[in-house]
This record gives C-alpha cells, sequence and structure tokens, in this order.
C-alpha cells in the first residue's frame, strides 16, 4: 500500500493548497505537491474511487451543452451607491434617524471594505459538502456554473459546517495572473475583470481552470439559526470554513474614521493584484440590519461608495485599421469625445474583427468604454438601446500599403514586411526603444524621415547612415546629427536579451527574453533552439516556442540578423545566473522614488545578481526596496514582518 491512503493524500494536498492560494504562505514546495498530487491520480485511476474534496475535481470536465438556470435560496441585492462624501454623510444621516426611531437599536457601527470588481458568486453547500454554484443573474435567478466554480482553488470542496448554507463572494482573476496569462497566449486578456466574467460563464469548465481565478467571500446569504449577530462574527464564521475573506476590514462607529477608510481603499487600488472600484460599508449589528430592512432593489443597511467612475458611454463615429510592427492589422474605434476621470477620450481599443462581431458593434451606435490603471480606454461592448448604427466591414487590403491581407486565425495581417510603411516604421521604432536597442534620439518622426527621404527598410540600414545624409533631414543639424550617429555607434555594444526582443520576435517580451538569454546564453545558441530545449524555461509555453522556432526558421529574418551582425552589431554573451550569486534565492519588491535607480533599473539590477522581482509583496518577499514616497506595498510589507531596505542597502548585499 502506498505510504498516504487516498484520504491523507487529499488532506495534504488541500491543505497546501489552501496555504499557497488563500493563505499565501507555501508549505511545500511545487515537485513536492506536483509528487503527491501524481500519486492521488495514480490511486484514483487503480480504485476507480474519488473523494469529493479531491483536487482532482479542480481541472475542468468536458464542455456543457448549455447553461441551466438556479434559482437563489433568497434574493440575491444590489447596493445602493454614494459618489461623494456628501451623498454617504447623506446616508449616515437616514441611518441615524431610523436608528432613532426603532426602540432597542445599540450605536450604529460600520464595516468597510474593498467592493471588488468581478463577476458575483454564489455557492451552496449542504452537509459540508459544495452542492451548487450559480452567478448572480437577476439577483432571484442565476446561471448554474458548479463545474466552473470547481476549478477556482479558492472555492472549498467541503466546509465544516454541515447545515445548509448559501455563501456569497466575488471571483476576480489578480492582474499578475493575467500578466502572466498574457506571456503565452495567442489572444491577450486586455481586462481582469472581463477575463474572470468570461471565465466563469464559459460552457467550457477547462477555459476556466487555465484563466486560474481567484475569489473572496464577504456574506451568508442564507442560514438557519446563525451563529453569528455582527459582521465581523460572520468574516470570523466564514475564515474558520476555509473561505478567503476581504483582504481589507475596517470597523468603526466614527463617520470620520470610515471616510478615512474609504481614502485608503482608494490610495490602495493602485498598487493591488486586483481589481477595485469602490468601498462598501454596511452597518454590522444584525438586529439593526433586519429592522432596517430593505427597499425594493437595495438593503437599506448597506451602501457601496463608488469611485470615480471607469466606465461610461459614448458613440463609436469611426473605425480606423492600424498597422503594427508584425504585420498585424487592429481595429481602433474613434469615439465621441467624452471627458473620462479628468482626461478628453477620443479613441478606444478593439482586439480584432472577431472582437467587433461579438460586442455587437456598429457606427453610429452608443458603446461602453472602460479605462483600467490609465491605460487607453477598450470598448467593452454596445449598450442595449435599440438603436442599429451602420455595419463595420472587415477590410480586404492593408491601409499602409495596399497589400491583399491574410486572415490567420482571429487577426488579419498584412505580408508586404520589406515595403509597407506603418509596419518598417513601428519596426524601426521598436528596435530603437529603450528596453531593445535604447537609441534615445531615433523618434516616430525620426523613423518615418528615415523610410521617406533616406530608403532605410531595416534596423541595419541604421548602421549604415552618414552624417551628410541625415543634414538633408528637416530639422537635422550638426548637434542632431552627431547625437544619432553617437547613439547608434554605442548600441552596437548589447545585451543580448535587449537585442532578442529588438528584433521583434512574435509574443516576445523583455522578461521572457531575458530567460531566453539566460538559458541559451549565445546568440548562436537562441538561433539553433529546438522547440523541446525552449519549452524548457519556465516562462516559455508552447505558443511561444513555437513563434521562436518559426522566426529562426525564416529566410527573411535571418537576414536581417546577420546584415546586423556584419554591421557591427554584437550582442554580449550572457552570464547565467547561478548559486554563488550576490541575492540568489531571495525576492525583492521595489517601492516608492529610489535614489538614482528608476523601479525598472533597480528590477534589472536584481534580475543581474541572481535575485527576483515581483509586483507585490506578501509573506514570500524577502526584502522591500523602498525609496521616498512609498505606496501601500510599505504597509503590507510592516504588517507582514517583511524587512525594509533602502537603495545603498541593496548595494551593499550585492558588494
Amino acid at each position: 500500500m502506498d505510504q498516504y491512503t487516498m484520504r491523507q493524500l487529499v488532506d495534504r494536498l488541500n491543505e497546501t493548497a489552501h496555504a499557497y492560494y488563500v493563505l499565501d504562505t507555501p508549505l511545500i514546495s511545487d515537485h513536492e505537491w506536483d509528487a503527491l498530487y501524481d500519486r492521488l491520480v495514480r490511486l484514483e485511476q487503480e480504485t476507480g474511487e474519488r473523494l469529493p474534496d479531491s483536487p482532482t475535481r479542480r481541472v475542468g470536465g468536458e464542455p456543457l451543452a448549455a447553461f441551466r438556470q438556479h434559482r437563489h435560496m433568497n434574493r440575491l441585492w444590489s447596493m445602493d451607491k454614494a459618489q461623494s462624501p456628501g451623498e454617504l454623510n447623506a446616508w449616515f444621516d437616514r441611518m441615524e434617524a431610523m436608528r432613532l426611531k426603532t426602540e432597542g437599536l445599540p450605536p450604529l457601527r460600520f464595516g468597510v471594505e474593498y467592493k471588488l470588481d468581478g463577476l458575483r458568486l454564489c455557492l451552496t453547500y449542504r452537509n459540508g459538502q459544495l452542492a451548487e454554484a450559480a452567478t448572480r443573474g437577476n439577483g432571484v435567478v442565476g446561471e448554474a456554473v458548479l463545474p466552473q466554480a470547481l476549478t477556482i482553488q479558492d472555492v472549498p470542496l467541503l466546509i465544516p459546517y454541515q447545515g445548509e448554507v448559501e455563501v456569497d463572494g466575488e471571483v476576480i482573476m489578480r492582474l499578475s495572473v493575467m500578466k502572466k496569462y498574457n506571456e503565452t497566449a495567442e489572444e491577450k486578456l486586455k481586462n481582469a475583470r472581463n477575463a474572470a466574467a468570461g471565465a466563469l460563464r464559459n460552457l467550457d469548465p477547462r477555459v476556466t481552470a487555465a484563466r486560474r481565478l481567484s475569489a473572496f467571500f464577504y456574506g451568508v446569504n442564507t442560514i438557519q439559526n446563525p451563529p453569528y449577530t455582527t459582521q465581523q462574527g460572520m468574516l470570523d464564521f466564514l475564515k474558520a470554513n476555509g473561505f478567503p475573506i476581504s483582504p481589507f476590514y475596517l470597523e468603526s462607529g466614527s463617520r470620520e474614521a470610515v471616510l478615512a477608510a474609504i481614502s485608503q481603499v482608494e490610495s490602495d487600488r493602485h498598487h493591488l493584484d486586483y481589481m477595485t472600484d469602490g468601498a462598501v460599508i454596511k452597518i454590522t449589528d444584525y438586529a439593526t440590519r433586519e429592522a432596517f430592512g430593505y427597499t425594493d432593489k437595495f438593503p437599506r443597511w448597506a451602501i457601496a461608495y463608488k469611485f470615480e467612475a471607469e466606465e461610461t458611454t459614448t458613440t463609436l463615429e469611426k473605425v480606423t485599421w492600424e498597422v503594427g510592427r508584425t504585420g498585424k492589422i487592429t481595429p481602433l474605434g474613434h469615439v465621441q469625445a467624452v471627458d473620462f476621470n479628468g482626461v478628453t477620450v477620443r479613441k478606444a481599443t478593439l482586439n480584432n474583427y472577431d472582437d467587433i462581431l461579438r460586442k455587437n458593434l456598429s457606427l453610429g451606435a452608443t458603446v461602453w468604454i472602460r479605462r483600467s490603471n490609465d491605460v487607453i480606454p477598450e470598448i467593452t461592448g454596445h449598450v442595449e438601446d435599440g438603436i442599429a448604427g451602420t455595419p463595420i466591414h472587415k477590410p480586404e487590403y492593408c491601409p499602409g500599403c495596399g497589400t491583399p491581407l491574410v486572415e490567420t486565425g482571429a487577426n488579419l495581417f498584412c505580408t508586404n514586411r520589406i515595403n509597407c510603411r506603418p509596419q518598417v516604421v513601428a519596426r524601426l521604432t521598436h528596435f530603437a526603444s529603450r528596453n531593445a536597442m535604447d537609441i534615445a534620439t531615433l523618434s516616430d518622426k525620426t523613423a518615418e524621415q528615415l523610410y521617406d527621404s533616406l530608403a532605410v527598410r531595416e534596423p541595419a540600414d541604421l548602421y549604415a547612415l552618414t552624417k551628410e545624409q541625415l543634414l538633408t533631414l528637416e530639422g537635422f543639424k550638426d548637434k542632431k546629427a552627431d547625437n544619432l550617429l553617437e547613439a547608434l555607434a554605442n548600441s552596437k555594444q548589447c545585451q543580448l536579451d535587449a537585442f532578442l526582443f529588438a528584433v521583434g520576435i512574435p509574443n516576445i517580451g523583455r522578461v521572457t527574453s531575458r530567460d531566453i538569454a539566460q538559458h541559451f546564453i549565445t546568440l548562436q545558441g537562441v538561433r539553433h533552439a529546438t522547440f523541446e530545449e525552449l519549452r524548457q524555461i519556465p516562462s516559455v509555453g508552447d505558443v511561444i516556442a513555437a513563434a521562436i522556432v518559426d522566426f529562426f526558421s525564416d529566410p527573411v529574418t535571418n537576414g536581417i540578423i546577420d546584415r546586423l551582425l556584419e554591421r557591427g552589431v554584437i550582442p554580449s554573451d550572457m552570464q547565467a545566473p547561478g548559486e554563488s550569486a550576490a541575492l540568489s534565492g531571495l525576492t525583492f519588491v521595489v517601492t516608492g522614488t529610489l535614489p538614482t535607480l528608476s523601479r525598472q533599473e533597480a528590477e534589472e539590477l536584481i534580475r543581474s545578481n541572481g535575485g527576483t522581482a515581483s509586483g507585490s509583496v506578501s509573506r514570500k518577499t524577502s526584502y522591500l526596496l523602498c525609496g521616498e514616497n512609498p505606496g501601500s506595498k510599505l504597509t503590507k510589507a510592516e504588517t507582514l514582518g517583511v524587512p525594509v531596505i533602502d537603495e545603498e542597502a541593496l548595494r551593499k548585499m550585492i558588494g
């Protein structure tokens, strides 16, 4: 018999998964976890049995034909909203007036927590086992999504409480998870909320599993004889039963403290690993909640404080088709100007023509646009207002050069790589960018001039330019020409990872370029790498590996690289980080303004000395590298006991 019984294996795997995903405290290595998981799979195959809380249930089963309807045990209410301190104070006044009219109620106390921007999920447990899962729907009837919910690690399959209970929470996709997903995905995710909602409402649970969704739980919708009388008691109940609860919770009887907490939430939101769009304020005493009751739409005892809108509506006026450096043709929506958090928005992104059809977009129709983390807005869909606009037609020819377009998957491409002006200009600009060859004086405008007047068609042509040629260009005088030639000369001695990023391998960012360079050490090693060798790199999936092999198998691509080498561009061999590296095994998070280093430069310094640079503080963080004006990362580091160092201390560690 195996060392572990099936029950012991399942318990150990669930314990370690909960510690990893919910508590952010790994108990065993990934290798050890995989070994236990594989042992469980073999045992289940041998016995033909599978326990109800087995982690093998989380991988996602066969696609569903359709969602069935689910009727909630009790109505899931929406939330009244306030968007200013004045509106919130008016709510406080109403609550206090109601309390004074009702005999026997205690002084009001309020709980404040994050308003998470995801998709609401309701879970039903019977006899301690997860029995049903559903979206909110209209609050009375939702869509049954149990197979999808089973794939979410934060969702307990079994809980200690044995009575029937319905638990309410929010499904999200962490921004770090979306970033990692996009490194290998053919179709990039643009918005974490939409990514979470789309995954949970996907008929194929395997798609849900691939998104690695998370969840936070904030309410008990239905329970007989609740073992608590306050909001804190309810949260303690959830936590005791294995549910991850809101990472932020403040309770106070002071309006001032509530407003201060809201300000903290608004400050935190830009540094979190998930999206929030406000704060939720609830009266904590359940007897008071029962006395206050509900309106037709909302509980009277709760309100959502919404931050400035990140989603609004406007009119889609036209769509233009932009040519990228890879030849990909991307639609750009031009919308009626609208003020968005103090910024006038006139353009919004679309993904491809299938995206236009899926969102049912048309010219002249009203559309939703969304901003997230101050990026270019994205058109997320049309407003159901009955207005039928003019259809948007798929282009047949490249808007830059007139070449017939080729459809590959969901995207359109122009194959004229040499003489398509927008493509060439974009490639030259990318080649010269800071994270690539860092040719500081080569701007978009200069790239256009070089294409139009000096017949520059590929990066190697840059290194054949003369001062006499540059002086013929508008705006170029001695100093500007000398500066560009000096920048070009300096760029010839470059790091291999910068070179790999500069030549524009599809789907390859700077971080992945660094991983590839450190693995193969030399340019020749990368050029001759096989698919199987590339897949040995943790950050390289099937899509990226295939893209690299295809790139270096292309005679045109190899010709471009050979001509760069002939012109004196010398990518230096990389030094793979070893165990002796000064920062090996240490994880750093950077926050604030450092004396001499930008955040990117600090992270590069950490990585070049064997360390890991992360974007968020956790118990796994070794050090917080802190400069002036730090954000909430400092507070979290202090809470978790993570050591805080400055730039000088980092340099001493490196030696």
